[in-house]
């Protein structure tokens, strides 16, 4: 029986700790005309680097990516429920997709921070939206089928972040009042730039005789 009761508590402090990251929505859904007019213009801005639209949570984990490139950039919303061509069809049962979201959120580590909102659009559906920040403990991972990957949002589109991209990340969050010191390297860098569009790292590297760390 005290096996049971201590089973029973690690439980409950788990998904108690995972709540924590989670601001839970009212269990109440009525439709407000002031906040369907929010959402409506919200819309009409189309997806972009702060704002990704999905029809349902199909597939959860892709969402979570979402989220996660959100988390690793500037922070954005998702709102599922709403179609690419910006029509607003709605959920039926938003509490389902939202459990199966939540199932998913649980496998990325850390835990994201972000808030749910239930919005309803009239005709009993309602939409779900997700604010996440950007994140003070990125970079965040989704762990999934023995891999652990990272994303970045570039534009409208999410995309799995380069070992490098990564780094950056890390470093951002302990490094304060950074400085940029504009030396030979940069110049050699920006001199390259002007006559080709882009330049990897292990060009860099090349053209500049340095080593990953510094490149």
């Amino acid at each position: 029986m005290k096996m049971i009761l201590t089973t029973r508590r690690r439980a409950e402090n788990s998904n108690r700790s995972f709540l924590l990251h989670m601001k839970r929505p009212n269990e109440s859904i009525t439709f407000d005309a002031q906040e369907f007019g929010r959402l409506k213009r919200l819309v009409a801005e189309g997806e972009g680097q702060t704002l990704e639209f999905k029809r349902k949570a199909s597939f959860p984990e892709k969402i979570v990516r979402e989220m996660i490139a959100f988390a690793n950039t500037s922070g954005g919303v998702v709102l599922i429920g709403v179609d690419d061509d910006g029509s607003i069809p709605g959920l039926k049962y938003p509490e389902e997709e939202s459990h199966v979201i939540h199932q998913a959120l649980k496998s990325c580590k850390p835990a994201l921070k972000l808030r749910e909102t239930f919005i309803s659009v009239g005709h009993a559906r309602s939409i779900l939206r997700y604010d996440i920040p950007e994140s003070t403990r990125k970079p965040h991972y989704l762990l999934q089928n023995g891999s652990k990957n990272s994303f970045v949002r570039v534009a409208d589109q999410s995309i799995t972040a380069s070992r490098e991209v990564r780094e950056i990340a890390k470093r951002s969050q302990r490094m304060r009042n950074i400085k940029f010191h504009y030396g030979d390297h940069e110049q050699l860098l920006m001199k390259y730039l002007d006559k080709n569009p882009t330049i990897t790292v292990k060009e860099f590297m090349h053209i500049g005789k340095l080593n990953r760390f510094y490149a």
